[in-house]
């Protein structure tokens, strides 16, 4: 099966930086050399200027409108990933408490969690995967601690495949969610949670900006203690420009964030296109079952991420380099894994997925 090369863009489902919509990069494209109404290239126009200052509060204002969030949510565009949120948020909610907060260590990313809140203060892995090899997920009724500063958990395991479908802890407790692969792919209850972040290079745009939503109302001066540019206020204060931020990332995330609600029409309508991808290659792997094994168990598998092996190891590496060969892109599966790894980001196509999915099919019943 060969694939003409004006899909290569359509066809990359690497797990990060993902797959942008067509309509994004054409507009991107035309940016470089000049954008719209300013004369200059995106890649010239100081972050200092009135028109990135619209960018940031459009950006922001396209957030709260598709999730609905009301004034008490903070609206934040930073940098340094959600590895650099491992450490903001117990800097500043943890620090200086004598409760544990509660820690859902659920795949490689969670993992990665853990650490630095252990440098802030008292922390409790409440559950940790690992023994099952990160293969599935707690049950909503855990030991929860009602008194615990915060709960933190990631909502998609990107490298295993992983997805929560449900919201894990105490209403009483602030929740904290890493929601970096499947951010604004699905409605979200908001009153749920205290806490918000996700990287961009998943679903909204290139790697270089992290969506931050914190509640005003929890933050209350904290994080003091901490350098102007680790602080949430310090960056609330200043809009998100304290210091040089990513122009290019940030105008993307405009780019895609208009996209999604007009072009896709919002969230629910997200949701529906990305659960009827996942069905169409969750249905294909299943013709290969006695060929692969999916990672994730059934109950809690990812509409962003889908990892699987092959039993044979020879086998596999014929699937990814025929794969590569028919313009199938970003399929090895993380390094900590190996195997095969999906990635169903927003701006992944159906059809990219039936391509995909006819491929797998094709392979099974030649193999």
């Amino acid at each position: 099966m060969s694939l003409d090369a004006e899909f290569a863009n359509r066809h990359n489902f690497s797990a990060g930086p993902g797959v942008l919509p067509e309509k994004v990069l054409n507009q991107l494209s035309a940016a470089i050399l000049e954008v719209p109404d300013v004369g200059l290239s995106l890649l010239g126009i100081s972050h200092r200027s009135e028109w990135f200052k619209a960018v940031v509060d459009e950006c922001c204002q396209q957030i709260r409108t598709l999730m609905g969030l009301d004034e008490d949510w903070a609206i934040l565009l930073l940098q340094g990933g959600a590895t650099q949120q491992f450490s903001q948020v117990p800097e500043h909610f943890l620090r200086g408490h004598t409760q544990p907060a509660d820690y859902l260590c659920t795949g490689y990313w969670s993992s990665k969690s853990l650490p630095p809140a252990r440098l802030c203060g008292p922390m409790r892995c409440l559950w940790d995967g690992a023994c099952e090899g990160f293969s599935c997920l707690p049950e909503p009724s855990l030991a929860w601690n009602p008194r615990a500063p915060y709960l933190h958990y990631i909502s998609n395991e990107t490298v295993e495949g992983l997805q929560f479908g449900f919201v894990p802890g105490l209403d009483e407790v602030p929740r904290v969610c890493d929601m970096s692969s499947d951010f604004l792919s699905r409605p979200v209850d908001a009153s749920k949670f205290s806490l918000i972040y996700a990287h961009a290079q998943k679903n909204l745009g290139p790697a270089g900006v992290t969506v931050v939503l914190v509640r005003r109302s929890w933050l209350q001066g904290k994080g003091r203690h901490l350098p102007d540019y680790l602080q949430y206020e310090a960056q609330i204060k200043a809009n998100s420009i304290l210091n040089t931020p990513p122009v290019l990332a940030i105008y993307t995330v405009l780019l895609v964030l208009r996209w999604l609600r007009h072009d896709v029409g919002g969230l629910q309508a997200m949701a529906q296109i990305n659960a009827r991808k996942a069905a169409i290659l969750y249905s294909a792997l299943a013709h290969g079952a006695d060929q692969i094994q999916v990672h994730a168990n059934k109950g809690c598998r990812s509409q962003m991420n889908v990892a699987f092996r092959f039993g044979n190891p020879t086998l596999q590496q014929r699937f990814l380099g025929e794969a590569h060969a028919a313009g199938l892109h970003g399929l090895e599966g993380h390094r900590s894994i190996g195997g095969v790894r999906v990635s169903l980001y927003n701006a992944m196509t159906i059809q990219s997925v039936q391509d995909l999915s006819d491929f797998i099919t094709d392979f099974f019943q030649n193999s």
